[in-house]
């Protein structure tokens, strides 16, 4: 068969109109393959991206790079190569087929002859400039080092490698490549790991891109080919990288590209300097992911330096740009990314803002209308929501957070009228003071800017959320849980119908896909706060993935602690309404701490006989589990969420005041006592966001705090604590007003400092 060559480019980029060569790779695949060239052209159900495909992965080819087997002083970095290994071990023990392309070769080879040709040298020839090495010696040297090199490792492994060296002429051979074929699939069976390079050593190719007789250009080229002519079912390209930039990646306002879309990104690329190592970059990376992806194996580009994306990858997690045939139909060409969602809703707020505190009320009313009059869609909506948590068989604590019964929406709606009304929070001078003659300072109210809200099974907490949003005069991107998305969707829906196009709907924005929240949490340039609601675990991935700041709490161990001194029949009802009320609220007690006189006078056996009438499950720390004959806590630190909760006995205030501080959260606490002195002691020395004397936990919360909604309950010590309501939103600046006025050295200005009346 003859070489086909075509000029046609794949990619464009702003600086180069011929980025890659005039050879036309696809189009020579296409006739050395026409049965999968025509499924390209065949049309396929929708699929998700980053998980529909990886689940029928069988065969997959992975391609490391240079950049990603050395390191920046050219020496191997065998870390990553380990890291390689163990990847490929552990996809091979689960049956997958796996082939390795690498590069590496002559930089291996040109770091040995370089320490050879040093120890050879002469002082004298140390003192001549040293000419370059020939890079086929460097790959005849490095080819053999490296593959000596995989052995190794894999041996430790106890996982069995293989050595297929090739040439781009192979390929004309039709002989060839059906032996080639044969031998990869023995090898599989046999559960071996083939590895192939080029063979540098005695390739005729001229340089890379500008020889048009060669069927691959490089490594990166060489692993599409294989791809297709082997049958993979997926690529990996391993790069320097995590994966595919709208720009040079060193540029921060590059985004990366999760799913590549020919007709969307084509043109929108522009690529960096290429690597210092190895030939390719990620043109070339690019180039051979549209051939290999548009003629049927789907390629993703990710980093190399991650010890695990390999592995990550085939569980489907959204890491690094994916290449697929049919990535147009996943996502629209004129979608919105995170990052437009959240410039539109800063220049929303902005709108909003210039408004009067009278037309910013009257949007609050009328989305409080607009629930009333929208009743029956959200209760059908949130209907099939939790219908399908009790198919799937969530729990029943968030089942009852799911669910939006007819009291729940009346209290949202009174809460949204509560906030309308409430004195206007922006603009307000907070502090007005002379500096100096006709010289003023004030300091103002204003919003923060944007903020990102994430929250787990709640779908009250999106219309709480986007009422002190615009209360506040702030823009709003929501991410709810995917048990909730019909409710959040109606809701959201119903929200933004009631903002007046003068602010436009995008002042809220709905994130609808789980793999949006990496991309929002890099927008530190952009959301100005994130507000996690949800699990311990859902707050730390957050805390842990993004620079911006972050307010909330990560648990809510809240604790009673009843004193010898209290009323037993005040404790009772209190425990009961701290536990009972609503087990799921993050204001629910979780932990029961008596003084140890009513383990003996029988106040402790009445408490918890109280709790069991109310179903609640009660476990023991050791000195309650030991005398009441129940079962022991696995922990103090444990959020039940649920009828239970844990029982123990402390020696005294002080005991159980160090019991707090040792394994609560800093949420909210209560003592239940008659004895003053021991009350005002516990509320001056506990450490937390809500102390309370004789009131139930529960208090603790923004519609009963006065303060209208609440966005989060906060445990940080910074910005905002407790129930986080609208001032909870604001931050403030500083207005001066002069006549005139310069610094000039502080000579000829007299400042006076003098605090001036507040006016409004």
């Amino acid at each position: 068969m003859s070489v086909i060559s075509y000029s046609n480019n794949f990619i464009h980029n702003k600086n180069n109109t011929t980025t890659l060569s005039s050879l036309c790779f696809f189009v020579f695949l296409s006739l050395l393959l026409p049965s999968q060239f025509d499924a390209f052209s065949s049309s396929s159900s929708l699929m998700d991206p980053t998980r529909a495909f990886v689940k029928s992965v069988k065969r997959v080819i992975v391609k490391v790079g240079t950049a990603v087997v050395t390191r920046s002083d050219g020496r191997l970095a065998l870390g990553r190569l380990g890291a390689l290994c163990e990847q490929l071990k552990e996809l091979n023990d689960k049956d997958y087929e796996v082939i390795l392309v690498t590069s590496g070769a002559v930089g291996l080879g040109r770091q040995r002859l370089r320490y050879r040709r040093l120890v050879n040298s002469s002082f004298s020839d140390l003192q001549n400039p040293q000419g370059d090495l020939d890079g086929k010696a460097c790959a005849a040297v490095g080819q053999s080092s490296l593959m000596a090199l995989y052995d190794i490792m894999f041996s430790q492994l106890d996982v069995t490698s293989s050595q297929l060296l090739v040439n781009d002429g192979f390929f004309r051979d039709t002989a060839f490549r059906k032996q080639l074929s044969d031998t990869v699939s023995a090898l599989l069976d046999l559960r071996i790991i083939p590895i192939f390079n080029e063979n540098d050593a005695v390739s005729t190719r001229k340089a890379s891109y500008e020889d048009s007789s060669g069927i691959f250009w490089d490594n990166d080229s060489l692993a599409g080919l294989l791809a297709l002519e082997l049958k993979a079912d997926l690529l990996v390209l391993l790069s320097d990288v995590e994966g595919l930039y709208s720009g040079p990646p060193s540029d921060p306002k590059s985004k990366l590209i999760h799913t590549y879309v020919k007709e969307k990104h084509q043109s929108e690329i522009t690529f960096g300097e290429k690597s210092t190592y190895g030939r390719g970059g990620m043109t070339a990376k690019v180039n051979a992911a549209v051939c290999a992806a548009f003629a049927g194996t789907p390629v993703i580009i990710t980093s190399g330096f991650a010890t695990d994306n390999i592995i990550r990858v085939l569980r489907g997690e959204r890491i690094g740009t994916i290449f697929h045939k049919d990535a147009h139909l996943w996502t629209s060409i004129k979608e919105v990314s995170a990052h437009d969602m959240a410039v539109a809703a800063r220049h929303s707020s902005r709108r909003l803002q210039l408004l009067n505190s009278e037309e910013r009320r009257k949007i609050l009313l009328a989305i409080a209308d607009a629930l009333e009059n929208n009743e029956g869609s959200i209760r059908l909506e949130n209907g099939a929501d939790v219908a399908d948590a009790e198919e799937i068989g969530y729990d029943r604590a968030l089942i009852s957070r799911l669910t939006l019964r007819p009291e729940k929406i009346s209290s949202l709606v009174k809460s949204v009228r509560l906030l309308a009304n409430m004195e206007e929070p922006i603009g307000q001078i907070l502090k007005r003071t002379e500096l100096a003659d006709k010289l003023v300072l004030e300091k103002i109210s204003c919003p923060l800017g944007v903020l990102l809200v994430i929250f787990e099974s709640r779908p009250d907490a999106l219309v709480q959320i986007a009422a002190l949003a615009i209360r506040s005069g702030n823009g709003l991107l929501l991410k709810g849980g995917k048990e909730a998305k019909r409710s959040n969707a109606i809701l959201h829906k119903v929200i933004t119908s009631a903002i007046p196009d003068t602010v436009g709907a995008t002042l809220i924005g709905l994130v609808t896909s789980r793999e949006e929240i990496p991309d929002l949490l890099k927008l530190d340039d952009t959301i100005d706060l994130v507000v996690p609601r949800g699990s311990n675990k859902l707050v730390s991935q957050i805390k842990d993935a993004t620079k911006i700041p972050v307010l909330g709490h990560a648990d809510g161990i809240c604790h009673v602690y009843v004193d010898k001194s209290a009323n037993i029949d005040m404790a009772k009802q209190i425990i009961r309404d701290a536990k009972a009320d609503y087990p799921a609220a993050c204001n629910a007690m979780e932990t029961l701490l008596v003084h140890e006189d009513l383990s003996r006078n029988g106040g402790l056996v009445e408490l918890v006989a109280e709790l069991q009438r109310e179903g609640v499950k009660v476990y023991g720390g050791p000195r309650a589990s030991a005398l009441l004959n129940i079962a022991g806590t696995k922990s103090y630190h444990l959020e039940y969420s649920s009828l239970a909760c844990t029982v123990e006995i402390v020696d005294d205030v002080f005991a159980a005041i160090d019991h707090i501080h040792q394994h609560g959260s800093a949420h909210t606490e209560c003592i239940v006592a008659e004895d003053c002195e021991v009350a005002e002691a516990f509320l001056r020395q506990v450490d937390s966001a809500a102390v309370f004397h004789n009131a139930s936990t529960r208090f603790c919360d923004g519609a009963r705090f006065g303060l209208g909604a609440e966005v989060g309950i906060s445990t940080s010590r910074i910005h905002a604590r407790g129930p986080v309501g609208v001032e909870g939103l604001l931050t403030n600046r500083w207005i001066l007003r002069g006549s005139g006025h310069v610094v000039n050295g502080d000579r000829g200005i007299t400042y006076t400092h003098k605090n001036l009346p507040i006016k409004a």
